[in-house]
């Protein structure tokens, strides 16, 4: 079982990263279309981390891996592979660190994200999908001695995201519940395993797309499963596999996991940027689809914790995925 995360821990965690990330605001959610789905009684407390910088929480978790590295591990450099959310982090945070960042994306990455990650000088390696880029970011991490930093496993990953949900849990005190999206499970991690320590009665929802479900397979399991293919919109989420570390926290700190289907996500992009304003990327819009999906009777009349977690998406990319709810 992995060791519990410790607020003292998490806490020496964010004054490692200081003022290199951003405490991203919250903001209660009112209007008609949500009062309509939830209810007037309903309070919605968005976590709106799409304003970190790199447009998403993997800041965070990327600069506590950089930040514990020696010198000669910075001078040989980092990998790491991603949809694009975490290679970009990974180059923001090897460019604060002074190091060089070789990433591994796949061929169909969104273009927005491949030119966010090179301006902050990441190389990089292209693969056909996300298993050989897995065995592509291995060969680099061999070949040149570069130091591996994961999407989603592992304590440092797990600190990092773990400062975001300690500082959730101070800006809105008191939830009866939070949600939280799943990929590989680092966020929800580390996010779950602060908000049992500052607020233990919180009722703690993952959520994963119904194409990318190896958490919730992992949780019927009781070890960590991997799918046979991701099949979602919501490539942010789209982690082949659930990991030891990340799944354990994950078990001992989520109280129920649920799914939404792609139809869900857009319509929850679509829902927040008619009434908050936000263009968000289908993973940001998750947490909102759990929300006034699957969990929307159980959260009626509570105070719910939403994470907006992340916003990496091009204009068209937007406006091609999102729906809009016609009067």
């Amino acid at each position: 079982m992995a060791q519990a995360l410790t607020l003292a821990a998490i806490e020496a965690a964010r004054d490692k990263i200081g003022d290199q990330v951003v405490t991203t605001p919250v903001h209660t959610w009112r209007g008609p279309q949500l009062s309509n789905l939830m209810g007037e009684d309903t309070e919605v407390i968005l976590k709106l981390e799409l304003f970190q910088h790199t447009g998403t929480f993997k800041a965070r978790g990327a600069l506590v891996n950089l930040l514990s590295l020696s010198d000669a591990q910075l001078a040989k450099g980092v990998t790491a592979v991603s949809a694009g959310n975490h290679a970009i982090a990974t180059a923001f945070a090897a460019r604060q660190s002074g190091a060089s960042a070789k990433v591994v994306m796949m061929k169909g990455a969104n273009p927005f994200r491949v030119a966010q990650c090179e301006a902050y000088g990441g190389e990089i390696v292209f693969a056909d999908d996300v298993h050989q880029a897995f065995d592509t970011v291995k060969q680099i991490e061999k070949e040149e001695g570069r130091t591996f930093v994961h999407p989603f496993e592992g304590e440092l990953t797990a600190l990092g995201t773990a400062t975001l949900g300690l500082e959730f849990a101070h800006q809105a005190p008191a939830l009866d519940a939070l949600i939280v999206p799943i990929g590989g499970g680092g966020l929800c991690a580390g996010v779950a395993s602060a908000f049992k320590l500052a607020q233990p009665t919180c009722q703690i929802y993952g959520v994963e797309p119904e194409g990318a479900d190896s958490m919730l397979r992992s949780f019927r399991a009781g070890s960590p499963q991997t799918i046979e293919k991701v099949r979602t919109i919501a490539d942010s989420l789209g982690a082949p596999y659930a990991l030891p570390y990340s799944f354990a926290l994950c078990q001992q700190n989520v109280d129920e996991i649920v799914l939404v289907d792609d139809d869900a996500l857009r319509r929850a992009m679509g829902l927040l940027f008619s009434e908050m304003k936000l263009a968000v990327e289908p993973a940001g819009a998750a947490a909102t689809a759990a929300l006034t999906g699957p969990l929307r009777e159980r959260l009626q009349g509570k105070r719910v914790g939403v994470i907006i977690c992340g916003a990496n998406i091009d204009f068209a990319t937007f406006m091609a995925q999102a729906l809009f709810e016609t009067a």
